[in-house]
Formats: structure tokens, sequence, C-alpha cells
């Protein structure tokens, strides 16, 4: 049986193709048109995972949509309703669209698609919750999803069994712990739905000393896990911005400009709500094992992505093990909604897999060697091409002398994180890295951090507690030193460049199994210094997507100050290139170029 997951038209448009359960492919269509967050009919991405499959739309079984168009449009109408006549211009805004487009999915659906077969509607956190157990290691576990919001739920708990999955409750919108740290996101300057990262990253900067001021006034927490927020701070549900003039008058001032200087008040309002999510992600996690009795945990919904909140749930609770969803927010909606096109309608059988089922979500495409050398041939760039054993020693000693290297090999990832395909590399030992990555290839803020990877049976040795192949839990960075705070703070590690602020890493895990090409290059990282692990960044520059194809790769790679290139059997040198070719862009024009905001 063949299935297509299809998440889009909210954003991080996605889609996915499983046959007979087993995930064929996966992809976000921001890849292919290179609109960050594309929320648009993932057209491009539907074409790959057909082509990768060797199917048409004629062969498909069964179409599932990753959440309830129409559910969605009575939560945007009684929202309205009740505020009334607030909020007339969002609502005037936003009828338009669901008139021409959304109110007419199903028959999109099936236009878009040339498709006349049966297309199921799983609800958006019964998604998520799919996308969390079903493709998980354990034959049981509990399942926690948390995000801004789906139709109506914003947080749920259930329980996965074989192949069931059952929610067994939910706490609805206005109420979302997603859209807390989303409005303060917002209040600190940052973007919606792709600056929460900063904020995370800024927290370990600051001090809570706005933990009381939000639990007092912005969210209570109660005995069962529960919580509510205080509605009088926020203008989401009604507004144009996410909050309103009296939580700047709670903080003591209006929201920072973004761009602008980020003060003291920013670090400290970042950990502040930090802290407070941790404690309503654990008090809900203690009540979901209360009340399921499981040992094993499974996390998906964009608050997933939130590394530092998923280590202290897994240190403050007494779940065993806990597993996390790669793409835990609205793009992985699409697995989730093939998957319970499998397990639940079509009634497919299921055995965990003892690693997961995700194939280290290494599900995109991947280019020939002989479509790359056609790339770099045609636009005249000089390149040896070498055996994989070779290419993993010689950019081994390039990282090893402290260049830094865009490393372009296999299958493309599927989520947000550059997992060893679409990476790029630099050696972790360099105290100078972070700001040099930061300012000369990445084009963003000095003080976001760097994830280190490591193979996996090396790992302990490195860093202390749990870690995994998904960069979604920290851990302490073994022997680090911290000095001073705030913007003064600094480290003492022997990895520095991987080694935030208050001492941890976002840890990735490799091994021959998962990702044979890129544990050799770690192997012979660590042949030539010692250190089996490496800076592992994302093939990309701020508000761009990660490279997909062998021409973004090298567009992004000859507009940065990366030393080198490798993809596939093709090894580019900077220092090779023609005078003219070898000059990356200047900020102004990477604003220009990219769009950089």
């Amino acid at each position: 049986m063949t299935i297509l997951g299809l998440s889009c038209w909210y954003h991080d448009a996605a889609a996915c193709l499983l046959r007979d359960g087993r995930i064929v492919a996966a992809a976000q269509e921001e890849r292919f048109t290179r609109q960050k967050h594309d929320l648009s009919f993932p057209r491009q991405a539907i074409d790959y995972c057909l082509r990768e499959g060797r199917v048409t739309t004629a062969d498909l079984d069964l179409v599932a949509f990753y959440e309830k168009p129409f559910l969605k449009l009575e939560r945007l109408l009684e929202t309205y309703l009740s505020y009334a006549p607030v909020g007339a211009w969002s609502f005037m805004r936003a009828m338009p669209i669901w008139i021409r487009r959304k109110l007419w999915i199903p028959d999109l659906l099936s236009r878009e698609l040339n498709y006349s077969g049966r297309i199921l509607y799983p609800e958006h956190h019964h998604s998520h919750a799919a996308s969390a157990f079903y493709p998980s290691p354990f034959s049981r576990a509990a399942i926690m999803t948390t995000d801004g919001v789906g139709e109506w739920t914003t947080t749920s708990w259930g329980q996965g069994k074989g192949a069931s999955l059952e929610i067994a409750s939910e706490i609805r919108f206005p109420h979302s712990l997603g859209l807390l740290y989303s409005a303060l996101t917002y209040f600190c300057g940052f973007r919606v739905n792709s600056g929460e990262y900063k904020l995370m990253g800024l927290a370990p900067y600051g001090e809570p000393s706005y933990e009381g001021v939000i639990r007092d006034n912005l969210i209570e927490l109660k005995q069962d896990g529960s919580f509510r927020l205080n509605m009088k701070y926020f203008t989401y549900p009604h507004g144009r911005r996410m909050v309103g003039r009296r939580l700047s008058r709670l903080f003591g001032g209006p929201p920072r400009v973004p761009e602008s200087a980020l003060t003291s008040r920013d670090m400290d309002i970042a950990r502040s709500v930090q802290v407070v999510m941790e404690e309503a992600l654990v008090g809900i996690a203690r009540h979901v094992r209360a009340e399921t009795n499981e040992n094993n945990l499974c996390l998906a919904g964009g608050v997933a992505l939130n590394c530092v909140a998923n280590a202290r749930i897994l240190s403050s609770t007494s779940f065993k093990k806990i597993w996390i969803q790669p793409a835990p927010g609205d793009a992985g909606g699409a697995l989730g909604a093939a998957t319970i096109a499998w397990y639940e309608y079509a009634a497919g059988s299921r055995d965990a897999h003892p690693d997961d089922a995700m194939q280290g979500s290494l599900l995109g495409p991947s280019f020939a060697d002989a479509e790359i050398r056609k790339i770099l041939e045609e636009s005249c760039i000089p390149f040896e091409e070498l055996q994989q054993n070779e290419m993993c020693h010689t950019v081994a000693g390039l990282l090893a002398v402290g260049k830094v290297v865009g490393w372009f090999q296999g299958r493309m990832e599927y989520g947000p994180r550059a997992l060893g395909n679409r990476s790029i590399l630099a050696d972790p030992r360099g105290r100078d890295t972070q700001r040099h990555v930061n300012q000369a290839i990445k084009f963003r803020e000095n003080f976001r951090p760097f994830a280190p990877s490591v193979l996996e049976e090396d790992a302990e040795e490195y860093f202390e507690g749990e870690v995994g192949p998904y960069m979604l839990l920290i851990s302490a960075v073994r022997g680090a030193v911290q000095d001073r705070s705030g913007w003064g703070r600094s480290i003492d590690s022997v990895l520095p460049a991987v080694t935030h602020v208050d001492g941890s890493a976002r840890v990735q895990t490799v091994t021959a199994k998962s990702n044979p090409a890129f544990a050799r290059l770690l192997r012979a990282f660590e042949l030539r210094t010692g250190c089996p692990v490496l800076v592992n960044t994302s093939f990309n520059v701020r508000s761009e997507p990660i490279v997909c194809t062998p021409s973004d790769a090298l567009r992004c790679f000859l507009a940065t100050h990366m030393d080198a290139l490798a993809m596939g059997s093709c090894l580019v040198l900077r220092s090779s290139l023609p005078d003219a070719r070898a000059r990356a862009l200047s900020p102004d024009e990477m604003v220009q170029q990219y769009g950089i905001d």
C-alpha cells in the first residue's frame, strides 16, 4: 500500500511517502523553492517523493492531510466572534484567504494531485502524536505533543501500544505554551515561528529575574500539569501582533526593535520564560507518567524543538527513555498523517524498529557524482575527484588546520537540523571558530551556539547525560568551567566552539550504521587530532533554507567564507578559484542576494 502524507497552507509545507508502513521519502517544500518556512502546496516535495518511490498519483492508495480544515475554520470563527468587534481587521484579512482557498482544501488537494481516491483528515495533534510514536523504537509509550495551536488543541497527551494510539487529554486554544513562548520571542524582537531558536540560545546569558512576573501574571500552572494563560496580556487571538501594551507595562518598556542591540532585559526575559516553559512541561510530563505508568515517552509538536526543555523533562521525571521526532513541527505532520492512514485506517502491522524507523531522518533527495560534476563544469569551477576514504582524510586534514568545509553528501535531511549530509563543518577546538562561522559564513548573531557531532561510542568521554542522533537534547560538556555573567560570560572548555555559555551542548551522535560517510570523516578527524567531534551547523546562511541541490550548495559556498566544498566525490578549494570567484559577498551584498533581515 502506497500512502502520501501532506502538510501545507499554514507553515512548513511538506510531503511524505510511505509504502507498507516504511518511509520511502520525506521533504519540506522550502528546500526546493528556497523560501524559508514555505507554506504553499508542496508540489516539488510531492514530485520528489513520487520520483523516489517510482510511482505516480495514480498509484496512490491513500492521501492523508495533517489536520481538519473545517475544524480550524470553526476555531477561527468562534474566536473572532467572541472578541468582536475587536479583531475586525484581522478577521477581514483572514476570511478572504479561507473563502478563496482553505475552505476548499479537499477539492484543491484532489485537483492539485489529479487524484480521485480517498483523502483522510486526522486532527493536527493526532498527526503530531502519530509522528512521535509510530516511527519510535518503542512498542508502547506515553506521548506528549505541544505547539502553538492546531485546530483547537495546543497540548495533548496519550498512549501508544503496538499499532494503535489514543489521545487521552488536551488543552485548548487560546491557552498555549507554544504561543506564550512565541509571544515573548516577539517581545524580544525576534520573528515568530523562526526566532524561538534565538530566544532559547539567548536564555543562558540572562538571569530568571522575570520568572515571578511571568508566573504571577501570565500563566497559572496547576497541580495536574494543566495551565491557563492570562489573556488580557495577549492579542494573538484577534490582533495583528502577539501582545498588547499591558505586557510592555509589565516588563517596564516596549518590545525590543528587531535588529537593535540586545539588552540585559531581553536576556533576562529569555531566561525567565525558558525556566517557566520547562516547569510547565515537566509538570505535564509528570502527570502523564502517573496516568499512563509508561516508562517511555515520545515527543512532537514545535515545542519539542526546545532541546533544553527536553533534557529537563528527561532529568526531572521518572521516564526511563525519551524519543523525539526529528521533524516535530508542522512538516512532520505530513509523516504523522501518513502513518495514521497506514496503522489506524488500513490496519497495517507494526514492529518497533530497535533504533527507530526514521533512517537517520535522511529522507530527502541525493545527487549522483555525474550530476555534481556537470554543475561544477558548467560553472567553470575547478575541482578534484577523490574516492570516499581519500575524501574523508583530505577534508579531515583541512578541518584540523582550522578550515571550514561545506559537506554535501547523500540524502538531504528531513526536519530543521543538518545531521551530516547538508552541513557546514569546523574544528570544535578553535576558540575563534564560533565567532568566525557566525559572522563570516552564517551571517547571524554572535550569541547563537553551534552543535557538536560525535561518534556515538566516544560521546560519554566528552558529554554528560543522555545524548541522541537528532540534536534534540542538551548535555553538559565535561570539564567546562563557567566564568562571569551576561555578555562577559565565558567558558573554559576543551571544545569551546560547541560549548554554550552555560556549559551545555546540543549533541548529535553518529554511527557507521546511521551515516557511514559522516562517521568515516569523524574517525579520520580523530586520527589526525585525537578528537572525534566536529562543529556541525546547517549548510545555509541566515534566513535561507538548508541547501538541497548541488547548485544551492555551490551558490552558498561562493557567497560565504567557507574554505572548501566537498560534494559527493568532488572537492572544491577556495584557494584554487580564480580571484573573481573566490571573493565572498559582503554583508550588504548578502542582504541583496538572500534577503537577510
